[in-house]
Order: C-alpha cells, then structure tokens, then sequence
C-alpha cells in the first residue's frame, strides 16, 4: 500500500528553473596554455581515519562564492592485520575504493558503484602500487576510500553538456594526489609521493588547430580529441600508470609523448602542492600553539 502522506520526488533527471539568463559554455581562460588551476590540499582532516586528506581545485570561470570544480576527500584505513580466514600475503594488501557523492555530478549518482567508478579505482590501485613499500607490512591490509565529492564539471550551465566522460582524467589526477596526501598522513612508508596530471588535446573552436594543454577545463573547449592521465613519482622519475583515452593524428608520431612529457609538467607542479601541504601538517605537529 503506498504512502499518501509522502511526496515522491520524480525518478528521471530534472532540471531547476532557472529565472536569470542562461549562463553558457566556459570560455578557455586568456592566461595560457601551459598554466595549472590552482589546488588547495590539506591533511588530517578526519580523526577517526589513519590517515585523511582533503582536495579542491580552483575554478577561475565560476561566478560561485565556493569559486572551485573539483572537491575530493580520502581517508585511510590501516594497515590493520588480515582476518585469520585470510591466506597468507607476505606484503600488503591494497584495496581501493572510489565513489561519487550522489549529487557530485549533473546526472545523480546511484549509491552502487557503476563502471566508471571501478575503474578509477583500478587505475587508482596501479597508481599507488607502485609508490608504496609493501614489504614493510606483511599480512596486512589497507582500505584506501576515495569520495567525489564534486565532479569537474559545468554546473552553471542550464543546458547538459554531454563530455563524454573526459572529466574522468582530472577526477582521476585528483584521486591520486588526495591519496598520496593521506597515505603519508596515515604514515605508511613510501619510496616518493605519487601526484597525477593531465594534458590533453583540444580545440577552442570549430575552426582553430589542436593544441596541447595543461590540466584541461572539459568544457571550456569546444572539442576535446585525446587525454592522457599521467602518476609520477619525481624523486624517483619514474611513472607508476598511464590512462590514455581518445585518438591522435597519424601525421605526427610524436604527439603521444608530447602528451606524456605535458603531463609530467602538471605532475610536477600538484607534487609542489603535495609537498608543501605535508610540510605544513610536520610544522603544525611538531609546534601545536
């Protein structure tokens, strides 16, 4: 018998009314190319986990008060000891686990994880993998939660912008620079701090050339033809995986790695960010006043 006293929200995906001119695509910012949105990055924001970590990326075409459009937090949990029906694992288990928020996209969220969201967490697990010294803790286990809290992208927009998933690599990039962040804060042992960066190939019109930028604004652009999310290690120089996704000119059979080596640049300057946020907490540990 149903319930006469509730009113049932509608199933499918609505749209608010909206009462002031439609605000349309973002226009690709004047200041470059080659720059980085900025990216504000703080630890230990979760007591009750091993480690936290919490992630927001500026966004500088938003009118918005929040002026950001990418929110992520992670928390850490272990390493603690398998359970005794467990097999015998002579390093670390590494479980991982990536989940929008129901409202951190256009489209709402279901509460089960879809496709997408498996493989961010893939290629999350690769990520990390390769950073972390597994051998230190044996039959262990570290449960690694990633939630979106906000997805990269236009919100503003009255209008559907269909992105076919690019979005994805910078949600992807943010993941593992959050992570990283609340690994070291959860003082597990690691060979460097892993960051994530992205470049793609886009163009501004429907008339310009492609071009090769730096941490891609979706839908700033008017077509986006291939990404290439990179995890890097800059200690080390060494890259811990690569998810690249669209297709490139056969005329120039360079532009693979011309992709690669931008997105190393953007990995490099999250880890500026990664760094300076770990010094901060070390400095507010060791002086609490």
């Amino acid at each position: 018998m149903a319930d006469r006293r509730r009113i049932n929200g509608p199933v499918g995906q609505t749209s608010p009314p909206v009462y002031d001119h439609p605000q349309g695509k973002r226009v690709a910012g004047s200041s470059g190319d080659n720059v980085v949105r900025k990216i504000f990055l703080k630890t230990g924001v979760t007591p009750s986990a091993s480690g936290s970590a919490y992630l927001e990326v500026e966004d500088p075409n938003s009118n918005r008060p929040a002026g950001t459009s990418l929110k992520l937090t992670c928390t850490v949990h272990g390493p603690r000891a398998l359970p005794r029906s467990a097999p015998f694992s002579p390093h670390i288990i590494l479980s991982t686990h990536v989940k929008y928020a129901p409202f951190a996209t256009r489209q709402r969220r279901g509460y089960l994880r879809d496709s997408s969201e498996r493989d961010l967490g893939v290629h999350l697990e690769t990520a990390l993998r390769g950073a972390i010294i597994a051998d230190r803790w044996p039959k262990s286990g570290v449960d690694i939660i990633v939630t979106i809290i906000e997805g990269d992208q236009n919100r503003d927009s009255p209008e559907y912008d269909r992105d076919e998933g690019w979005d994805m690599m910078n949600v992807l990039s943010g993941c593992i620079t959050v992570a990283s962040a609340a690994i070291a804060d959860a003082g597990i042992d690691c060979v460097d701090t892993v960051a994530g960066g992205v470049a793609a190939m886009v163009a501004t019109d429907a008339k310009s050339q492609p071009v090769i930028v730096l941490d891609p604004d979706v839908a700033a652009y008017h077509k986006i033809f291939a990404a290439c999310c990179v995890a890097y290690l800059p200690t080390r120089d060494e890259v811990t995986n690569i998810w690249f996704k669209g297709q490139l000119p056969a005329a120039d059979a360079m532009i693979y790695n011309k992709m690669v080596e931008r997105s190393l640049v953007a990995c490099r300057s999250a880890n500026r960010v990664l760094v300076q946020a770990l010094n901060e907490t070390v400095r507010q540990v060791q002086n609490p006043s």
